[in-house]
């Protein structure tokens, strides 16, 4: 019998998440077919789903908060975040997972080589992929944590629930190390989210990813000078590698499909 996964958000067409755990499956021997689902609300496209016999889900914008309100339990990752990426199936019960910030620390460690311990840290945006992220920085000790959220409101109450600093966008100053875009601005195109000075001699990094060349805050950041800059590519494939152990206990290799997707996205436009 083939077990039904997928997908959920809006939009979802552009994802590369049915074709990773495709690749993931034929790797390790699973009998699975993984899906995308374009829904305009959380809840009653979820619960078809597994109406359906639907055995797991992962959960992208912009529902990331409506999943964690809508499982029946939350591993420690989605507690403490308010985010759910990953809805595990356990008898008739429903587990909310949050990948994100293993899969953000496994390819800055292991795939990208960047240090984050004593890195004075920004991270823009205060949503549900902030959120999964930010106690997976502080636990790898990065330096100066501060949130900058276009709405400062947002972004004060996250940095409440962490305990660390936060300001609007505008109010940003001085030099960072490493510099993380969470916001979906990049999905309308919009790439300088802060002052100019805020990535110069950075690393950058951009939770979205892009199918062809940069992200538009990759692209503005090293025109504003960065060390380096990286879409959030290797994240997406190092979190679907962590669901994917967590639905089939088994956790596939993810150099193969990573250096596909790499090689891919650097071809030109055509």
């Amino acid at each position: 019998m083939t077990d039904l996964y997928a997908v959920i958000g809006h939009p979802v067409a552009h994802s590369l998440s049915p074709r990773i755990h495709a690749e993931f499956a034929a790797a390790t021997g699973q009998a699975l077919r993984y899906d995308a689902i374009d829904a305009e609300r959380f809840a009653p496209a979820a619960e078809q789903f597994f109406a359906a016999g639907g055995r797991g889900l992962n959960v992208t914008v912009p529902f990331k908060a409506d999943a964690w309100g809508w499982v029946d339990e939350r591993d420690a990752a989605a507690a403490g975040s308010g985010a759910v990426n990953t809805i595990v199936v356990r008898g008739n019960r429903t587990r909310g997972c949050n990948t994100d910030g293993l899969g953000l620390a496994r390819d800055l460690a292991a795939n990208l080589g960047w240090p984050v311990a004593g890195a004075r840290t920004l991270v823009i945006g205060a949503g549900g992929a902030v959120r999964g992220i930010v106690a997976t920085l502080l636990d790898a000790g990065a330096a100066d944590l501060t949130i900058a959220n276009r709405t400062r409101a947002k972004a004060e109450a996250l940095g409440r629930a962490f305990g660390i600093a936060a300001c609007g966008l505008d109010e940003v100053e001085g030099a960072w190390d490493l510099v993380l875009n969470g916001t979906s601005a990049g999905l309308a195109g919009e790439g300088a989210l802060v002052a100019p000075a805020a990535v110069a001699g950075a690393r950058c990094y951009d939770l979205l990813y892009a199918q062809r060349g940069q992200t538009p805050f990759c692209r503005w950041a090293a025109a504003s000078g960065a060390r380096a800059v990286r879409d959030g590519l290797g994240m997406l494939v190092e979190q679907a590698a962590e669901a994917f152990c967590l639905w089939r206990k088994v956790r596939p290799d993810t150099a193969d499909v990573l250096a596909a997707l790499l090689r891919e996205q650097r071809l030109p436009c055509g």
